[in-house]
C-alpha cells in the first residue's frame, strides 16, 4: 500500500480546505503558507552558507550523498565488524578478486591480530 502524496490526493486536501476554510479566507492562508515555506527556503540556505563560511574551502571537496545514513545497511556493517571470514559466496567473489586488489581487513580482524602479535590494538585518544 502506497500513501505517497499523488496529485489527486492533493487536489482533494486543497478541496476539503477550500470547504473547511472557505473561499473568504483561503488567500490569506495560502500567503501565510507561502511565507511559512519561504522563511524555511531561508533557514536552509543560512544554515548552509553558514556551513560553507565556516568549512572555508573544504566544504566543497565533501561528498555529501557519501555521508547519507539511508544509504548504510546496519545489518552489512555489522556483519562486517563481527564475522572474520566472509560466507561463501563472498569467499568467491573475494578469491576472484584477490589477484587484482589487495583484501581490506575490517577493524575486528586488525584488532585480533595486533593482539596476537602482541602489540597493543589501537587507540584514539580523541574518541572519548
Amino acid at each position: 500500500m502506497s500513501w505517497g502524496l499523488t496529485f489527486e490526493k492533493l487536489l482533494l486536501i486543497g478541496l476539503i480546505a477550500v470547504l473547511l476554510i472557505g473561499p473568504d479566507r483561503l488567500p490569506g492562508y495560502t500567503a501565510q503558507f507561502a511565507r511559512l515555506i519561504r522563511s524555511l527556503r531561508d533557514m536552509a540556505n543560512g544554515a548552509k552558507d553558514r556551513m560553507r563560511e565556516e568549512m572555508g574551502p573544504d566544504y566543497d571537496d565533501v561528498d555529501w550523498k557519501k555521508l547519507d545514513p539511508r544509504q548504510y545497511d546496519p545489518r552489512r556493517i555489522i556483519r562486517e565488524a563481527l564475522i572474520d571470514e566472509p560466507a561463501a559466496p563472498a569467499r568467491q567473489a573475494a578469491a576472484a578478486s584477490a589477484a587484482t586488489a589487495p583484501r581490506r581487513e575490517s577493524a575486528y580482524a586488525q584488532r585480533q591480530r595486533l593482539i596476537r602479535e602482541g602489540r597493543p590494538a589501537p587507540f584514539d585518544p580523541e574518541a572519548t
